[in-house]
């Protein structure tokens, strides 16, 4: 009987170590790439908000980030909309 509670208790501990390994390490990873990118964000910084749109920054505030869309055009957007700090602007087609 106390070699079938043991092998229980290993099942679950195995469970629960894969549990971490395969959802809660990689999703914690990714948190810590996105709080990197938005830390990132800069005057002037070219960026990709999660709608795919490429700006400029041209404010920063808190939480909003005026964003220069096209020249003369600004939004604004949350800073958690910024999903990557582009090093070069890539040309408008």
């Amino acid at each position: 009987m106390g070699g079938q509670a043991l092998q229980q208790v290993a099942f679950f501990a195995l469970l629960l170590f894969g549990l971490y390994f395969l959802a809660i390490r990689p999703q914690r990873a990714r948190a810590r790439a996105m709080a990197q990118v938005q830390s990132a964000v800069r005057l002037g910084s070219h960026v990709v908000t999660s709608a795919g749109i490429e700006a400029v920054v041209t404010g920063v505030e808190d939480e909003v980030l005026v964003l220069e869309v096209a020249p003369g055009v600004q939004v604004r957007f949350l800073r958690g909309a910024v999903v990557r700090v582009l090093d070069e602007p890539t040309p408008a087609t």
